[in-house]
């Protein structure tokens, strides 16, 4: 059952749905009242989820989209309509140092990370606009701001969506669509189990919180970007880190 009608007859687009993030976002956004279109490349996973929405007395429907395939990209924000709310989170990240990403791999990671977000906003933004409303939500990450001995091609995606969310929240903004980024930090997902493994619990040392996140605490981040109560809030890129770690000794 909703849990609240502050998006009710709004229809909200989330990336990467299907697990994670992602996931957690989509049934925060259908709690609230919104009409979710789920997107991820498995169409299993995806129908699952649109059963667990409508247990809760949600909607929602599946939209199955390959983000590093531009015309396929394009199809997604046909199908998925006239959306009021986008988030964009769908993400691709291979942590490898510079001499082992190749040229594939790189352009893997612009094409999921920067250009999908891009193009879901060139074909959405405007008739957000149009309608004179309309709030965009991308979720970055703190390896845009943070660099490691790896990973390089990931931060540079990431930092390249936080400064196009400053231009799109410039473009559209006086036309009443907000557009906002939320960077978090490492959050206990199913992706970070999978390249973790048994190291998992390194996660939880490397910030000030003492731990890493949870999926539920950045869609609550989410939610609050996607709905009125952040109406005055507009190119931001908003810090989901538990803290960064002092660097004084002792």
């Amino acid at each position: 059952m909703s849990t609240s009608t502050v998006l009710q007859g709004r229809t909200a687009l989330v990336t990467g749905a299907t697990s994670g993030i992602g996931k957690a976002v989509a049934r925060s956004l259908a709690r609230q009242g919104a009409e979710v279109v789920l997107s991820g490349r498995d169409r299993a996973r995806g129908e699952a989820l649109v059963k667990e929405i409508a247990a809760e007395g949600g909607t929602a429907r599946f939209v199955a989209a390959d983000l590093m395939d531009a015309a396929d990209t394009l199809r997604l924000a046909s199908e998925a309509g006239a959306v009021d709310i986008l988030v964009s989170n769908a993400g691709l990240y291979e942590f490898a140092p510079t001499a082992a990403t190749d040229a594939t791999s790189f352009d893997r990671h612009i094409a999921v990370n920067t250009r999908a977000p891009f193009l879901l906003v060139g074909a959405l933004a405007p008739g957000m606009a149009e309608r004179g409303q309309g709030s965009i939500v991308i979720v970055g990450s703190s390896a845009a701001r943070q660099p490691a001995p790896i990973g390089a091609a990931y931060g540079a995606s990431k930092a390249g969506v936080e400064i196009l969310t400053r231009y799109w929240a410039t473009e559209f903004g006086p036309a009443g669509v907000r557009v906002n980024t939320v960077s978090p930090g490492p959050v206990h997902t199913e992706g970070t189990q999978a390249m973790l493994g048994e190291h998992i619990s390194v996660l939880d040392t490397t910030n000030a919180r003492g731990r890493a996140g949870d999926p539920a605490e950045i869609a609550e981040i989410v939610s609050f970007l996607a709905g009125p109560a952040s109406s005055y809030v507009n190119g931001a890129v908003l810090f989901a880190d538990g803290g960064e770690r002092s660097t004084l000794p002792g």
